[in-house]
């Protein structure tokens, strides 16, 4: 696909060329999408703004490299996923510093929690999950990572998907089969992994 002559190639092609009102119609073009992604990973509202700040940094002063190798929409989403990312490690650094360095009145205030003497189950259980959930979809290339994502967190249809990456149908379902059968592999790697260190 030509992903040069479509209206998100004009608009590169303007901003490639100095025009500052032309990446202020590309954050507006894509700004929903973009939320909705941070929004399904991070789960965080109140972090949403900031993250999604942070991506159209990324993406203004990247793209006078942009080579229309993709459609955009599927190299902005590369680099939301990948800020989300950023953010969920430097997240759990951060717990690890405040739990270890502030007294547990402080760490309450900074995490936002109710008050209580012992960790909480719930809240252990959910971040266990999440490692668990990201540590299986590292196993996938970032391609197979992005479609899994866009089909299983956001719930677009593999027509959606062809439209979007500029794939055929059968090419994404192929993909999208083989990443699960990866998943399906790692999954039963990392269920094996506590069992073998213990013996």
């Amino acid at each position: 696909m030509d992903y040069e002559n479509t209206q998100d190639g004009a608009l590169v092609r303007r901003v490639q060329a100095g025009d500052q009102a032309a990446f202020s119609d590309l954050v507006e073009r894509h700004k929903s999408k973009v939320f909705s992604i941070i929004h399904g990973i991070v789960r965080q509202r109140n972090d949403v703004e900031d993250i999604a700040q942070q991506v159209f940094a990324k993406v203004y002063f990247s793209l006078k490299n942009f080579d229309f190798r993709s459609s955009l929409i599927t190299w902005i989403y590369k680099i939301t996923v990948n800020e989300c990312y950023d953010y969920l490690r430097k997240r759990k650094v951060r717990k690890l510093v405040y739990e270890s360095d502030l007294s547990e009145d402080e760490v309450r205030r900074v995490e936002n929690t109710e008050p209580s003497p012992e960790r909480n189950p719930l809240i252990d259980a959910v971040l266990a999950k999440r490692d668990y959930l990201l540590k299986l979809l590292s196993r996938v290339s970032e391609e197979e990572r992005m479609l899994l994502m866009m089909k299983e967190v956001e719930g677009h249809s593999v027509e959606e998907l062809a439209e979007m990456t500029g794939m055929n149908e059968n090419t994404i379902k192929v993909k999208l089969f083989r990443a699960r059968q990866k998943l399906v592999k790692a999954s039963q790697r990392l269920d094996r992994l506590p069992t073998a260190a213990a013996n």
